[in-house]
């Protein structure tokens, strides 16, 4: 095995294994520079952090690249098992130290498994709606807490997709990823413009409805049923921009009846989905 504190940043030929005990290594520094979104978008890759995470992105035909291993737990059946799998695709496996597991992750105490997954977005014209599907568009999302509770809560409830509008936070963030809970590798996502989305939203035929401080219509009043369907969602503070509400069909309202006047945007974006898609989910 060579030294691994050579300045060499070939972890090794694909499908081989490595060992990594020092965080001087220059293949941590590329590993760690991850973490900044300038390096994810030069690169087109993010970190997954944790067993399942990757298990999961590994079910979905996502491509990794590279697996971190806390050489420590590799005798951990499912590990060890993940490891042999990954070598099968043809993607390298590092056995790395506590202490290269914690400068990667940036935690004291990491999880068992890193993965280095290539990013994946869907063109928005290519969004399979179907004959009644329901997407997510999110206008200027920033918080990454909110964009990972809404693509879990949009995997849950069956949606088509989540289209992030303008310029969001990066859903390919350690963060959002985390708080996705694997869900971003099972919802079709796409990046896009206003000026594009409002383009495409001249040829879509469906309904559009998006919520809004203005809207007098209550969101249980539209049929959703029975046609393609994109929820607007706004901006945690601004909520949807000038040109975004005008291209909505409807304005719509959630009622409240506490002193609060607006509901976090994960919460909203959830019970607009749920209402959205209950009769394909009997509820």
């Amino acid at each position: 095995m060579p030294n691994d504190t050579k300045p060499r940043r070939d972890v090794a030929a694909p499908g081989r294994v490595k060992d990594l005990s020092s965080t001087a290594n220059p293949i941590v520094k590329d590993l760690k520079a991850l973490a900044a979104k300038k390096h994810r978008d030069e690169t087109g890759l993010f970190l997954a952090e944790g067993l399942k995470l990757v298990l999961d992105a590994l079910e979905a035909g996502w491509v990794l690249t590279t697996l971190l291993v806390a050489k420590a737990e590799i005798h951990n059946p499912l590990l060890a098992k993940t490891a042999a799998r990954a070598r099968a695709v043809g993607a390298d496996v590092v056995e790395a130290s506590a202490k290269v597991m914690e400068a990667v992750s940036r935690r004291d105490n990491p999880q068992s498994a890193i993965g280095v997954f290539r990013q994946k977005l869907v063109p928005l014209e290519k969004l399979a709606f179907g004959a009644d599907g329901v997407v997510v568009a999110l206008d200027r999302v920033r918080d990454p807490g909110n964009l990972g509770t809404i693509l879990r809560t949009a995997d849950a409830a069956g949606a088509k997709g989540v289209v992030l509008v303008g310029d969001c936070v990066d859903p390919f963030s350690v963060e959002a990823v985390r708080a996705t809970m694997g869900s971003i590798f099972a919802v079709p996502l796409t990046r896009v413009a206003e000026d594009a989305f409002l383009r495409w939203r001249q040829g879509f035929a469906g309904l559009v409805a998006g919520t809004h401080m203005r809207g007098t219509v209550d969101y249980r009043e539209p049929d959703y049923a029975g046609r393609p369907v994109v929820l607007l969602m706004g901006n945690e503070q601004a909520g949807l921009s000038e040109a975004l509400a005008g291209a909505c069909d409807r304005l719509l309202r959630i009622p409240q009846a506490g002193r609060a006047d607006s509901l976090n945007l994960g919460v909203a974006t959830g019970i607009m989905l749920f209402e959205a898609r209950r009769k394909a989910l009997k509820l």
